[in-house]
Order: structure tokens, then sequence, then C-alpha cells
């Protein structure tokens, strides 16, 4: 099993324990993610092996963890101890089964509000509702951090974001790779004193919603481009219908207009050409991503 770690001293040692008396037999790794604290001495005096990631970010970590890692099933859990090692069977018996090749703990559905608060709460529904709406989907907690993977998707599944953004890339990426995912209600507790969360609704939200996007791009072009076209064809008819609503243009003002229009169409084009060629990038990063994990 796999733990991420960044500034978890208070709660690293614990949840080492905790999981070590679920899986006496497993190696229980904690990738941490360049701590200030002395997360990474506690994790190991708790017997767990540590690599260190010094790119910060959760995504880097996962990453790291996906290439450190040579098993047929692989756990990962956050280390801030808001999850319960006592749950890992209900988890793992789909994985077990050959019934999924991602199984997700399902937070959501009984965290209290000192666990999980409103603001919190209302972010993870919004992109919850958002995802769904256009993958077409139906997930319950797509940013949930207690996951098991079988190795199907530990080798098959590309990842290549840097934050928190990492756990939608790893349901979205599982998705368009034709995998299995179930969803399984397990229980979530609020950090102990002492541990803080390193989340940022704001800014981690944007994150998550342009993974989203991103993604879209690279799976789904057609969609993708339907839509800016879309957008495209629009403003061009509402700039066209103000400009003969306005009068009959001619002279410099008809020039003025056919420059305006001729620029649009320039932006819209160049626009869509950068698109094409960051999705382009994207799958070589991808690609690249596969080629350092352990076959």
């Amino acid at each position: 099993m796999a733990i991420p770690c960044y500034n978890e001293a208070p709660t690293i040692a614990k949840v080492v324990a905790d999981f070590r008396a679920q899986m006496p037999e497993a190696e229980i790794l904690v990738v941490d993610n360049d701590s200030s604290d002395d997360s990474a001495a506690k994790a190991q005096a708790a017997g767990a092996r540590v690599v260190r990631e010094k790119r910060r970010g959760k995504g880097f970590v996962v990453q790291k963890m996906l290439e450190c890692v040579d098993a047929d099933v692989l756990v990962m859990v956050d280390g801030d101890d808001t999850y319960f090692a006592e749950d890992l069977p209900i988890l793992m018996k789909p994985i077990a089964d050959d019934r999924a090749d991602m199984v997700v703990g399902d937070r959501l559905q009984d965290a209290s509000r000192l666990a999980l608060n409103d603001l919190h709460r209302f972010g993870n529904r919004a992109i919850l509702w958002i995802i769904n709406s256009v993958f077409r989907t139906s997930f319950r907690d797509i940013l949930s951090g207690y996951r098991v993977m079988n190795r199907s998707f530990m080798r098959g599944v590309p990842l290549i974001t840097e934050g928190f953004e990492i756990e939608t890339e790893m349901t979205l990426q599982a998705l368009e790779n034709k995998m299995q995912i179930l969803e399984v209600p397990i229980r979530y507790r609020a950090r102990p004193e002492g541990s803080f969360s390193k989340l940022s609704p704001f800014a981690d939200g944007y994150r998550i919603l342009l993974t989203m996007a991103v993604l879209l791009r690279n799976h789904r072009p057609l969609y993708f481009f339907s839509l800016i076209a879309l957008a495209l064809v629009v403003m061009a008819g509402v700039y066209s219908g103000v400009w003969v609503a306005g009068a009959a243009p001619s002279g410099s003002a008809l020039i003025n207009g056919l420059v305006i229009a001729g620029a649009l169409l320039l932006a819209g084009s160049l626009i869509v050409l950068g698109v094409v060629l960051n999705a382009v990038t994207a799958g070589f990063r991808e690609l690249a991503a596969l080629n350092r994990r352990p076959r």
C-alpha cells in the first residue's frame, strides 16, 4: 500500500500502524512530498519504506507512487488519519473478486459536518455535478483519497496532473480506458488536533475543473471542439446581428467591420490550433508517464 504524505507528523505513524494491523504482510510505502517536519522519520520509525518526491503536489506524489510499486493490488490512502483502516476489507473485496479495476471509498454519504465542512461539501457536490453532467456518469465521490487499484489500472492508466486534481484524473482516465470503477460507502472522520488540510477550496477547485476540460479535450475531441465551434458561431452571429441592425455599413465602417470579423476568425483558428497542439503534447506526456512504471 502507499500513503501520500506532506507535513503529516501528527498522524503518519498512526496511519502506518493502523494499516499494518490490517495488512501485516504488505509493504507500506510512504511517499514524502519534501515535508518540512519530521513526517519521513516518523513513518520510517513506524515501519514504512519512505521515498521522497521533491516536486510539490499530490499529483507528483501519486505518479512517484505508481513508479515505485510493483504489485497486483495497490491501496492508496491519505496520511491525515481521516480514513478508517478497518474499512479496508470492504474496499478490497471487489478487487479480490475481479469485479472492479479501481474501488473508491465514498465519504460523502455519511461524513459529519465536523469531518467535512459546508464549503468543502458544497465544492465536492458542485464538481461532482459538473463531471457527472459532462461525462454522463453517476459518481458519488470523485475526490476521495482512499482507493484500491489492480495491476491493470496501475499499468494502463496515465497520470500527468500535479496537484489535488489527481483524484479526478484517476477516475476519468480509468473511465476513458474502459475500466470498471466501483464506489463503496466508507466512514470519514475529522482531522485530529494539530493536523491541517493542505487543500485550497477555490484554487484547487479551479484546477480540478481545468483537468476535467483537458481530459474532455484529449479523449472526446469531437464533443470538445464542437463546443468551441458553437461558441464561435454564436459570437459571430451576435456580432453580425448588431452590425446589420445598426444600419447598412459602407466605406470605412464596412472595412472596419470586415477587419474585426477577420480578426475574430483568425483568433478562433489560432485558439483551436493551440488546443490541438497542447492535446498532442499531453498525449506524449501520458505515454512517458506509463513508460516510467514497472512492467
